[in-house]
């Protein structure tokens, strides 16, 4: 009987460690911070450092990016006032994300700001005194026992960080409730200068953020929307080209930026492969990885037994790649940039299907940092794609150089619209390209000798 007794209090201790999704809410800024071409090219030109030939690298990136002409910005660009920012600014940026958003998501379920046991925040590029965590905790008049951490510096894979610490508090405490944040502040942070490594990010980043109730409480996962299944982090900050490939930085000039080094997708590829190395196990199917082992078998075998320059060898290799689809429903990509969502579908061999909501998500809303992930998972359940049981695989990358991933269980049925609710029938559009090339492709005819962007 004692053993008995203490395997169901094992089995039981086991249940309460696990981490559930009650809501998400994405926030969806007023249509006055819509950033359409004509403003983009209003702002782009109010910056007296750009000549001919950054203008024709602006035009290339943004034509190519995947981004559409309903994206978000921050208040301060439409008030002309990007190069000489002030604290209040990013602060304002984020109050505005957090009172939509956080309220919408307590409102929701039903959860009072005092219920909140453990509050994670992460906007990497802006820090406060008192932190945002304390700004929240003081706007909702949160309890003075409530665990509260704030993340910054660490770029668009902290979503899955701050969950990383939701889960490993709750293998600790027993039926808490946990409210993850998680966002971006563009308000201090839009560069004035004309490197080309730093204006890159210009044409990449907008406006955004997600709230996300979760919970290890084992009576509430009827009403629970996911169950959290794995969480795989991989960090290769002690490589020299990784750690340099993203960083904030001063250009020559003395301006603040974000630098995009051209190691950036070396550096990607290195971190997904050692990420997938180790999350691959926990997700697949047994069947599934014992025949990628007897197909790489084989195929070192054929390689030994007949050599590389074997006539044979011309009908091509042993294809031994894994099927992720064997273990995964669903593919919530972080919509980093168009060359991001193509290079993981290709490494994963994903259809136009699978790669629809990171490049629907990418046009309506661009990179939203850390917070796009939850938009393209509200864009699958706007599609009413997730029923129950489906598998969703999350996959984030962030500067450090970070690769981090997980893996969710959808509970039940899911449908609601979220962020995508009044536009979801327009979606996916008949094309994603962008006006920018019909609205400024005058730009790559010019003279140098005479151009004059006012």
């Amino acid at each position: 009987f004692f053993l008995l007794f203490k395997i169901w209090n094992w089995i039981n201790d086991v249940r309460d460690q696990q981490c559930y999704i009650l809501d998400y809410q994405c926030y969806k800024p007023s249509d006055d911070r819509m950033v359409g071409t004509e403003f983009s090219g209003e702002v782009i030109k109010r910056n007296k450092n750009l000549g001919l030939n950054e203008y024709k690298f602006l035009l290339k990136a943004i034509v190519s990016s995947g981004i559409g002409e309903q994206t978000y910005g921050p208040r301060i660009m439409f008030s002309g006032r990007e190069e000489s920012p002030k604290l209040e600014d990013g602060i304002l940026e984020m109050e505005e994300f957090f009172h939509d958003s956080i309220e919408k998501v307590l409102s929701r379920a039903g959860i009072s700001p005092q219920e909140i046991d453990l509050l994670v925040v992460n906007v990497s590029m802006l820090s406060t005194v008192p932190s945002l965590c304390s700004r929240i905790i003081n706007h909702y008049k949160m309890r003075p026992d409530i665990k509260s951490f704030n993340l910054t510096g660490m770029g668009c894979s902290a979503s899955l960080i701050s969950l990383d610490i939701v889960r490993n508090v709750f293998k600790s405490y027993k039926n808490r409730f946990a409210l993850l944040v998680t966002s971006e502040s563009l308000s201090p942070n839009w560069y004035a200068g004309n490197d080309r490594s730093m204006i890159l990010s210009n044409c990449l980043f907008r406006s955004g953020g997600c709230a996300v109730l979760l919970t290890n409480n084992k009576s509430l996962k009827h009403r629970a929307m996911f169950k959290l299944k794995c969480l795989v982090r991989t960090h290769h900050g002690a490589k020299d080209e990784s750690y340099g490939c993203c960083v904030q930085r001063e250009d020559d000039k003395g301006r603040m930026g974000f630098h995009l080094s051209k190691s950036l997708p070396k550096a990607a590829t290195r971190s997904f492969v050692d990420n997938l190395r180790v999350i691959t196990p926990k997700i697949l199917p047994v069947r599934e990885l014992v025949r990628f082992m007897a197909v790489s078998l084989l195929k070192k075998w054929n390689v030994v037994r007949h050599g590389s320059s074997h006539k044979g060898a011309s009908q091509g290799p042993i294809k031994a790649g894994v099927n992720f689809k064997s273990g995964v429903d669903h593919f919530c990509i972080h919509t980093g940039g168009k060359a991001v969502i193509d290079g993981i579908g290709i490494s994963l061999d994903l259809t136009e299907y699978d790669l629809e909501p990171a490049r629907m998500t990418l046009h309506r809303f661009g990179n939203t940092s850390a917070s796009s992930l939850w938009y393209v998972l509200a864009y699958m359940e706007a599609k009413k794609r997730l029923k129950k049981g489906d598998k969703v695989l999350m996959i984030s990358f962030g500067a450090g150089f970070k690769c981090n991933s997980c893996l969710w269980e959808v509970v039940r049925d899911l449908g609601d619209g979220n962020v995508w609710k009044d536009e979801i029938y327009m979606y996916p559009p008949k094309t994603l390209v962008n006006p920018y090339m019909e609205k400024f492709g005058w730009i790559q005819d010019e003279d140098p000798s005479t151009f004059n962007p006012g």
